[in-house]
């Protein structure tokens, strides 16, 4: 089981980066377009990252740990819905790591 979180955790973590690399062009854009003629190749290919491989890929890591772990599936929904929303895919890494630590040391 440890092996099936260090996947998920590393999913998490490069999901959850590109997810606030996303929202912080997002912000820039706003700011300022003329950036945005720039950013545009670096913002399609992230978010063609994210959206088509990163995200497909951490949902699998998700359900492969929740179901290694016996996770309820609140948290499974949980963990899901932490790759929409910037930020709570470290949050949610967090609260499972301190939920699972026991079970995963034994």
């Amino acid at each position: 089981m440890e092996a099936a979180f260090r996947r998920y955790r590393a999913m998490s973590f490069v999901t959850g980066t590109t997810l606030i690399l996303l929202t912080l062009f997002l912000i820039l854009h706003s700011v300022d377009l003329s950036l945005w003629t720039h950013l545009k190749a670096v913002v399609t290919v992230v978010g063609i990252g994210h959206g088509v491989v990163l995200y497909p890929i951490y949902m699998i890591m998700c359900f492969q740990f929740a179901l290694k772990a016996r996770l309820h599936v609140g948290v499974l929904v949980l963990m899901l819905l932490a790759g929409f929303v910037p930020g709570l895919a470290f949050y949610m890494e967090h609260v499972v790591a301190t939920r699972t630590a026991a079970q995963r040391l034994s």
